[in-house]
């Protein structure tokens, strides 16, 4: 998923502001459904929560920079999937993330469903 800098996206110092790469990620995440005219969710009790993350700021970007976000499964459970995200400007990776989303119902984790497991498994 392409995502431009905008002047929102920057701190004092000119440059994006850390916790904007996580959220460019959500949006990548997000994404994936959208394309499959689907919401990451099949109640309003239910969806992906973030169990771990572990992320690593390599470089930085700027206002008007274009950067790429790249989603890749890592390895997929019965109730969670850990996910490699980075974020590419250009050819230079500036950010990498593991993500650990666990699928919980009414607070409690539960078995992904399987239309979710398979937009995932798609892309």
């Amino acid at each position: 998923m392409k995502i431009r800098v905008y002047y929102e996206d920057t701190d004092a110092g000119g440059i994006v502001y850390h916790t904007n790469y996580i959220k460019y990620c959500e949006r990548a995440r997000s994404e994936i459904f959208f394309k499959q005219d689907q919401i990451p969710s099949l109640s309003q009790n239910s969806g992906f929560v973030v169990r771990d993350i572990k992320a690593s700021f390599l470089a930085t970007s700027a206002l008007g920079d274009m950067l790429e976000v790249t989603t890749n499964i890592m390895n997929i459970k019965n109730s969670s999937i850990l996910l490699l995200q980075e974020i590419w400007k250009k050819n230079i990776k500036i950010f990498s993330m593991e993500i650990l989303l666990v699928y919980v119902d009414k607070g409690k984790p539960c078995p992904i469903p399987k239309i979710f497991r398979d937009i995932f498994q798609s892309f």
